[in-house]
């Protein structure tokens, strides 16, 4: 057997990518697929369209390596995480769209968590802090407002799964209703530290038992693919939500280590190894990974909105016509010109954790232009991954040497360069950036024996290192005026609608 298929389901399409035994990528698909937004602050995805969108781009990944079935020793898969899916084992059919992680619906229902002092309780158990953002708070309210699910539920008749499970569920022709401990510690509803589900928060949330899947590790043997033309008798092999793929892909496999992932939000953790390192400063702590039968875990701090900002300057403003004309236009003007744009379109996440914080941008006069705007928006990226990896030195005590960094924003050399200025840090870039779905085929190609001594040596390929160049005196200053337009944009939304 010559490959390994990884399957990365994202938030905006589906993606299949082929591996050979050095770690190199032989063919590579994807589909993009309809986003929906219902009203202002809900997002949500058609659960038949992600599942077919990523069968399709599968079979076409091994079309265009001339691969059969038989060529590939496993499939692994990383998913967008905490995207909630549920739907009826007898038919197989999703009782409403998916509720995607952006999601903002229960913002409201998780407020009122908080003010009945339930905070405590759920980091303690999970790792997390209750927001809106996590999977447990979207299986409520699917099952207060679809008619009839609330009996189904009880009835045993529902499964629940984010999106890994929904994708085994299909392949397996619904045979195997399964997670693994990454995807499971991101639900608000898995207790890190006994690895089970946990009933005292099922039973705060109202989730009957039955509807969650069973939890295994990150690489092993889930079934093999049934009923799927093009990819039969393959076996599922690996799964980790798409962030601790990434940390798994860039190597970062011993404690300390921290990469940052520039999607569409940014997405930063830190190996901290077998100890679950509680958070004092609003990160949250999540199992990296379980493999066989030791768990690992990570510091996580999430920005919500990291490459989207360029795409709303392309889609919003209409400043540039492709997102990788950005570069340019900032690079058009030497400063931002005084100009800060904090990017709060769905709210403020780690470490600032403000759901009604809104989208602002300061220091406009008559001489700014759209290279100001441009910048500034670039710029914003890096001040809220700085605003992360503060809060995870003083979580860890670990004081960082470099930040690996992946995710199509990272191949904007000016904004790495201007973040590893602002950091004070190496930046490494590796030359390969298909990180997330690397680490859902080490993880998978592990579980069947396709590596057999670890990942380390099958990557040989160059990294890129990004060294600091400006004084650290310029670099707070820059720092304590976004710190200035960070604590004025938040609670917009809450405070205007007290005077409506």
């Amino acid at each position: 057997m010559q490959y390994v298929l990884a399957l990365d389901q994202g938030t905006t399409s589906s993606r299949a990518l082929l591996f050979d035994q050095e770690g190199a990528v032989r063919a590579v698909a994807q589909r993009e697929f309809d986003q929906i937004f219902p009203q202002p602050g809900w997002v949500e995805h058609n659960p038949e369209q992600i599942a077919s969108s990523q069968i399709t781009v599968a079979q076409e990944a091994l079309a265009r390596a001339g691969a059969r079935p038989g060529d590939v020793a496993a499939i692994g898969i990383t998913n967008q995480r905490e995207t909630t899916i549920i739907w009826n084992r007898e038919t197989g059919l999703p009782v409403h769209n998916a509720i995607v992680w952006q999601d903002r619906r229960t913002a409201d229902f998780c407020e009122r968590l908080r003010s009945e002092g339930h905070s405590p309780l759920i980091q303690q158990r999970t790792g997390l802090l209750i927001d809106s953002y996590f999977s447990a708070s979207k299986i409520s309210w699917i099952l207060e407002n679809v008619p009839g699910t609330r009996a189904l539920a009880e009835s045993g008749k529902l499964a629940f799964g984010t999106v890994d499970s929904w994708l085994v569920w299909k392949l397996t022709g619904g045979r195997v209703h399964a997670t693994d401990a990454s995807n499971a510690s991101r639900t608000m509803l898995f207790n890190i530290h006994t690895g089970a589900w946990d009933r005292e928060l099922l039973d705060l949330f109202r989730v009957p038992f039955p509807m969650m899947p069973t939890v295994r590790s990150s690489s092993e043997i889930y079934g093999k693919v049934s009923g799927v033309n093009g990819l039969e008798g393959i076996p599922l092999a690996g799964i980790a939500g798409d962030q601790q793929a990434a940390l798994f892909g860039q190597r970062c496999i011993r404690p300390g280590l921290t990469k940052n992932t520039y999607g569409t939000g940014c997405f930063m953790l830190q190996n901290t190894g077998r100890r679950a390192v509680p958070s004092s400063n609003r990160l949250v702590t999540t199992v990296a990974w379980k493999i066989g039968d030791v768990t690992e875990y990570a510091l996580e701090g999430s920005v919500f909105v990291g490459g989207a900002v360029v795409q709303w300057l392309r889609d919003g403003l209409g400043l540039i016509r492709k997102s990788e004309e950005v570069e340019a236009l900032a690079k058009s003007v030497a400063d931002n010109g005084g100009v800060y744009f904090v990017p709060a379109f769905v709210g403020l996440g780690a470490p600032h954790w403000d759901s009604y914080a809104r989208g602002s941008i300061f220091g406009l006069t008559r001489g700014t232009t759209a290279g100001h705007l441009a910048r500034a928006a670039l710029e914003s990226i890096a001040y809220q991954v700085a605003d992360l990896l503060d809060a995870m030195r003083l979580d860890s005590g670990d004081s960082v040497q470099e930040l690996r960094v992946d995710g199509g924003a990272a191949a904007n050399d000016s904004l790495m360069q201007f973040q590893s200025n602002i950091l004070g840090v190496p930046v490494v870039r590796p030359a390969v950036t298909e990180t997330t779905a690397l680490g859902a085929a080490y993880l998978a190609g592990l579980g069947v024996g396709f590596w057999k001594t670890g990942i380390e040596a099958s990557v040989a390929a160059k990294d890129h290192r990004f060294e600091p160049q400006m004084p650290a005196s310029q670099a707070r200053a820059l720092r304590n005026r976004w710190n200035e337009a960070i604590s004025r944009s938040k609670n917009w939304e809450s405070g205007s609608n007290d005077n409506r």
